[in-house]
């Protein structure tokens, strides 16, 4: 997973570069955002919700399309009845968090519509959960004064798949 987590760095840091040079006057955007999200499949017969916040820098590369990069944190918690599992063993746990890192390409279809898909990274917050694979496509709107919303379907892989669909309100400036 270091490999991987390596060559996505590399990878970022190349497109910064090399967009940076080819495209001086366009400037990147940074969004802030929270989040919700239901899990679906597996993730469902064990968590509630989900709950997380998230930053992203866009940076344009063709026109209607971007570049990006993201990290946040995304809190997954615990049916009761699973809490009360964990309790029976003496664990305390009602949240699993993950902090997902990913590069994407986004792309304005029409008057504020975009299509974004991302790939990266989520580290698990808790010891000895690792690293896993992250994959996030979406479908979103982009308001006149700079707030958006988004809806997608993100997956973490790794000796399973815990998924969620997710909703992200954020601000870019």
């Amino acid at each position: 997973m270091k490999k991987v987590l390596l060559a996505l760095a590399i990878i970022a840091g190349t497109a910064f570069t090399t967009f940076a040079q080819t495209k001086s006057g366009d400037s990147g955007k940074f969004n802030i955002g929270v989040e919700a999200g239901l899990p679906v499949g597996d993730a469902h017969q064990v968590f509630n919700s989900v709950f997380g916040a998230s930053i992203k820098y866009e940076l344009p590369i063709a026109p209607s399309t971007y570049f990006t990069v993201s990290a946040g944190y995304n809190a997954f918690l615990y049916k009761s009845e699973v809490k009360d599992a964990f309790k029976a063993l003496g664990q305390d746990r009602s949240v699993e968090g993950f902090v997902p890192v990913k590069v994407g390409v986004k792309y304005y279809i029409e008057q504020g519509f975009f299509a974004e898909g991302q790939l990266g990274a989520a580290f698990g917050t808790r010891s000895g959960r690792g690293t896993a694979f992250d994959y996030a496509p979406g479908i979103g709107y982009t308001f006149d004064g700079g707030f958006e919303a988004g809806v997608r379907y993100e997956a973490f892989s790794k000796n399973g798949t815990i998924s969620q669909v997710g909703l992200r309100l954020a601000y870019r400036f």
